[in-house]
């Protein structure tokens, strides 16, 4: 049924169910720190108040916005997150809320998704776009099916901890990845080339480890793959 999460009266119909589980992955209407403050926490906060009882299986989809430019550095779930844009800090707000009301559920933080009708990247090499070549700029995503997989994995999973980074086995530089898809798509590299040293990039490496320890298995483990499924062969 269709309802609005920041209006209460809208999720009555919420009373009448006893889900057994329930993933909470919505859409802002605005990119605003408000918009997302009012989505992602206050509207949360009013499912849960409409629900009898809180699902006993919860999965709240948020973002790695909520972690530092750190560059070549690795970080993963036990890295302090450090927002540094408000869209970041609204949702750790959001994730700081969910774990003082319901400690039971599951925070999975994707990085950028990827995948049919979300080709930006394709249509950046296709312009012609020049990359974040000095310093690097380290970049992460994860293909839409793999973001649907590792949320009905999350789902099932017996003994979940309470927070995983849903990114693929291998974050890349801009450069890295225009380059390639140049490469495939049998277009000029000319700019594609990273310059600078590791010590100066920018951007975050974030690991999936966790999530791989828990057993999931991704059908894309990195962009040469799922870059590779959505270009199916045709230039």
């Amino acid at each position: 049924f269709h309802a609005d999460l920041a209006v209460p009266e809208s999720l009555a119909r919420l009373a009448d169910l006893a889900p057994a589980a329930m993933v909470y992955l919505p859409a802002p209407d605005e990119r605003t720190a408000a918009g997302y403050r009012r989505i992602y926490r206050d509207g949360f906060a009013n499912v849960l108040n409409a629900l009898r009882v809180p699902p006993p299986r919860v999965v709240w989809v948020g973002s790695t916005a909520v972690h530092r430019d750190s560059g070549a550095a690795w970080q993963d779930e036990d890295t302090a997150p450090e927002p540094e844009a408000w869209n970041g800090v609204a949702l750790l707000e959001a994730e700081r809320w969910i774990a003082a009301n319901l400690p039971t559920a599951i925070v999975l933080r994707l990085a950028g998704l990827y995948g049919p009708g979300r080709d930006w990247m394709i249509r950046r090499v296709r312009a012609g776009d020049p990359c974040r070549s000095d310093p690097p700029h380290w970049t992460n995503r994860i293909h839409v099916d793999d973001a649907a997989g590792a949320i009905v994995h999350l789902l099932g999973l017996e003994c979940p901890a309470a927070l995983y980074l849903g990114v693929d086995e291998e974050p890349a530089t801009d450069c890295t990845v225009l380059r390639h898809l140049a490469g495939r798509l049998g277009l000029s590299v000319t700019g594609y080339a990273d310059a600078g040293s590791a010590a100066t990039a920018t951007g975050k490496r974030l690991s999936s480890a966790r999530l791989r320890r828990s057993g999931f298995r991704f059908r894309f483990p990195t962009f040469r793959e799922g870059y590779e499924a959505m270009l199916g062969g045709v230039p």
